[in-house]
């Protein structure tokens, strides 16, 4: 008969032990205080939901990650929520309805049906912020502002944003009135810079300028500076590209005053969430992680099925991951091991129980013992015993020795 390891977890599925968890809670608490300092208010989603609400406006990727249950009461679809931000949009348009803009952030769990990439996790915790009813440009330079400001508040150095804008791709692709089957394969050969790109446009777009466009947009990438020769290549273009263009300019302009700790990288043939976004995207990366810390962008409207559509942008990041590249020390503070009193010492358990009040209230981890338990300083992070004179007690170093049983 095969012995089950009950204690084996699903693949991708992770715990949090203990001196990894006080390192993400705390960076939890701080970066929740830094967004509070924004303006943004803490909002708590449920962990699931009917699938009707869930998933509005979320695109069919998001339907794929998302775990479904049926719900015992009414016998509707629930699901596990794969992403925050649609519930904070279904919050910002129902529960909330606020006719200023709206700023709100969030730390909790999420759950993938499969990972989002080798050795990623499928349990993560999603941190973010969103900004609902604000449609201008400088909605979008707060956002990615902060997620600048959450990185390098973490602790972590060389910064790289890289933004990008759905709307230039498409234009061109609506222009070109291409099919939908046609749409989804040179949306492939686009993200994967597929060195065939050129043939298929050949093949299947009629307007040789715009496949000429469309071809160009792969080494429409680079810094700043790069603006200059995409306003030559897409100056034929519609215009919603030129205006998308000169919003990514803008963008850049004004990122380099609020947010100069990051370095800018523009790339015209990013369609990160493209199914889901409506104008800038962008992702922040360090040189610690070869993978996207953070990403986000625009996604107006997205309250439409909640009978309030609103302008939106924002971002989210998988807080574990951002702690583990965390240097600063986030430890267990060491604290003080308190042995169970002794029946007829001077000093009666009530004094004990006052002085253990007394330490905690000061700041102090006291870990009370048990008769006869056997102590492991290292195990209960103490370097310090609590000891009962004929009067007082007193705070002792812990010596190597004095580990036991406190029966001995």
């Amino acid at each position: 008969m095969t012995k089950i390891d009950h204690w084996l977890l699903p693949d991708g599925i992770e715990e949090i032990l203990p001196d990894r968890a006080i390192k993400v809670e705390r960076l939890r608490r701080r970066l929740l205080d830094l967004y509070h300092s924004w303006g943004y208010d803490l909002v708590i989603p449920p962990l699931a939901e009917f699938t009707d609400s869930l998933l509005s406006g979320s695109g069919s990727d998001l339907d794929l990650m998302t775990f479904k249950i049926t719900d015992q009461l009414t016998g509707r679809m629930m699901g596990v929520r794969a992403d925050i931000t649609p519930q904070a949009a279904r919050m910002d348009a129902h529960s909330l309805q606020r006719n200023s803009p709206n700023r709100l952030c969030y730390a909790g769990q999420v759950l993938y049906t499969r990972a989002r990439g080798p050795l990623e996790s499928r349990s993560p915790i999603q941190l973010g912020v969103e900004l609902f009813g604000e449609a201008s440009l400088e909605a979008d330079v707060e956002v990615m502002s902060l997620l600048v400001e959450t990185l390098s508040f973490s602790g972590l150095d060389d910064i790289h944003l890289d933004i990008g804008h759905v709307g230039i791709y498409r234009a061109l692709e609506q222009a070109a009135g291409l099919s939908g089957e046609q749409s989804a394969e040179l949306f492939v050969l686009l993200q994967r810079k597929d060195a065939g790109l050129q043939q298929w446009l050949a093949s299947n777009v009629a307007d040789a300028a715009l496949a000429a466009m469309l071809a160009a947009l792969p080494g429409l990438a680079g810094n700043v500076a790069m603006l200059d020769r995409a306003k030559q290549v897409l100056a034929a273009a519609p215009a919603a590209v030129l205006q998308a263009l000169s919003e990514v300019e803008t963008v850049a302009q004004q990122l380099a005053e609020r947010a100069p700790k990051a370095a800018l990288f523009l790339d015209l043939s990013e369609l990160r969430g493209y199914h889901y976004h409506t104008g800038i995207v962008f992702a922040a990366y360090t040189s610690e992680s070869t993978l996207a810390l953070g990403n986000g962008g625009r996604y107006d409207d997205v309250g439409e099925a909640f009978g309030r559509a609103r302008p939106a942008t924002g971002f989210g990041m998988d807080l574990s991951k951002l702690a583990s590249l965390v240097e600063y020390n986030s430890s267990i503070a060491p604290g003080i091991y308190a042995p169970a009193p002794i029946e007829g010492a001077s000093l009666s358990k009530s004094a004990w129980l006052v002085e253990i009040a007394r330490l905690r209230a000061s700041g102090e981890r006291v870990v009370c013992g048990f008769s006869g338990q056997h102590v492991d300083f290292d195990e209960l992070h103490c370097d310090r015993v609590l000891m009962a004179g004929d009067s007082e007690f007193t705070v002792q170093p812990a010596a190597a020795d004095t580990a036991g049983d406190e029966s001995e």
